[in-house]
């Protein structure tokens, strides 16, 4: 079975990828990329982990593709020739200045795309790096977009916006458990959450119900994959505006509760401590114009600060 997510697979993986399978060998392939047998390994598996299937077969002498590899392999061959095609090739328009954002997947279709024209606009270009790590600005990112309690340290954070959690479920779902069902009969389903069952948690406890999660429950690392389960009838999963507003709006998920809770954690844009580039300035204006935030809050976001040490 292959990932159900719309996002794009890790992409440092293909490259290492497409390398063993040609070789047949992992440190053949760590040997020609410069790099080590464990990094090559390493990414072979988060590439596995992502399609949910094994693309090798490890053997005492090397490795070998399976069925499922040798697909794969046919498919990543085509879109790296795209790649490194010299008349398709992709290259940031040089006459626009440049900024990094680091962003998670779910945020980065669930919010951020529908918005990007607005945000870059004429004169600036956006390089999207989509990942679930901690941002690393010493790397050539400006600003980021993550979850979080905040504060953090060495960072400034301003959070995006407030959401306001409640029991989605699809049509044919919210059919079966009927108008206004009680928690008990919510979780009479499957239950769906993300990397952090507290929302449901925190939801559930009103009615004196401690909710742990069951064998019948499912969690996802993404919340863009909590919405598509949740829309194809796989359970029941929680609101969070603005992220699921779209599905909402498309009538794909209805609310099945009345009964909202404030989210434990929040989204917020992240900058490092120091000065932002005027690009970067930019930008960081207008992903907060975006959510609502006034004049005075993004001035103090994009003001410098000192850095501590």
């Amino acid at each position: 079975m292959v990932h159900s997510s719309q996002t794009l697979p890790p992409l440092d993986t293909l490259e290492t990828f497409a390398r063993a399978a040609r070789l047949g060998s992992f440190s053949a392939a760590a040997e020609e990329g410069g790099v080590t047998h464990g990094a090559v390994s390493r990414q072979i598996s988060r590439l596995e982990r992502w399609l949910g299937v094994r693309l090798f077969a490890r053997q005492a002498r090397g490795v070998s593709l399976t069925p499922e590899g040798i697909r794969f392999f046919g498919r990543t061959q085509e879109a790296l020739s795209l790649l490194t095609d010299s008349e398709d090739r992709w290259l940031p328009r040089r006459t626009k200045a440049t900024v990094r954002l680091s962003v998670t997947p779910s945020v980065a279709s669930l919010w951020l795309f529908a918005r990007l024209p607005q945000i870059e606009r004429d004169d600036i270009q956006v390089d999207l790096l989509l990942e679930h790590r901690l941002a690393d600005f010493g790397e050539g990112t400006e600003l980021a977009i993550r979850c979080g309690r905040g504060p953090w340290a060495g960072v400034k954070a301003m959070p995006l916006w407030r959401e306001k959690s409640y029991p989605l479920a699809s049509l044919t779902m919210a059919e079966r458990l009927g108008e206004n069902p009680s928690a008990e009969k919510i979780l009479s389903m499957s239950i769906i959450h993300d990397s952090n069952a507290e929302g449901w948690r925190r939801w559930l406890a009103p009615d004196g119900i401690e909710y742990k999660p069951r064998g019948q429950d499912r969690r996802f690392e993404d919340y863009n994959l909590v919405i598509d389960a949740c829309m194809q009838g796989v359970g029941v999963a929680l609101a969070r505006p603005p992220l699921s507003d779209a599905a909402i709006a498309s009538g794909a998920l209805v609310p099945v509760s009345q009964r909202s809770v404030d989210y434990h954690v929040s989204y917020h844009l992240v900058r490092q401590d120091g000065m932002l580039s005027g690009p970067a300035m930019e930008i960081a204006r207008r992903v907060l114009q975006a959510v609502g935030h006034d004049a005075v809050g993004i001035a103090s976001f994009t003001a410098p600060t000192k850095v501590k040490g």
